[in-house]
């Protein structure tokens, strides 16, 4: 496993769907299969697909940044800010397994709106 093609790849993944093409992000970075734990999102690689052209057509203007990239074995880990429409953020941790091939074959991902106040002065980043 190459860590660092790993960690490259799943941002480039991410961003190339999240910014409208999750066409070619599965082409270029997704395997034979695609397992999807998220369950707002269909299996495989045509639910990914749907979801994303879907998020593109509703919300075009919504951004990401990704603020972490952690890898280990067959696993990267991604921590994002997103900010959607009417300033609404969200903190996202993303999960990727790669296979052999290092193409990324699972997804799992945790997604919390950023609340307007907070009980400490720390930020979730």
């Amino acid at each position: 496993m190459n860590l660092e093609n790993n960690k490259a790849n799943a941002i480039a993944f991410y961003r190339t769907a999240y910014m409208g093409n999750p066409k070619e992000a599965v082409n270029l970075y997704v395997g034979k299969t695609y397992i999807q734990h998220n369950p707002d999102v269909e299996d495989g690689k045509a639910g990914f697909i749907a979801y994303f052209e879907r998020m593109q057509q509703e919300y075009p203007n919504k951004s990401i940044e990704f603020v972490r990239c952690i890898a280990e074995g067959d696993l990267v880990a991604l921590h994002t800010h997103q900010e959607w429409p009417g300033n609404d953020q969200y903190v996202t941790m993303d999960f990727f397994r790669f296979d052999d091939d290092g193409k990324i074959v699972e997804h799992w991902d945790a997604i919390q709106q950023i609340p307007k106040t907070s009980a400490n002065p720390n930020t979730m980043y």
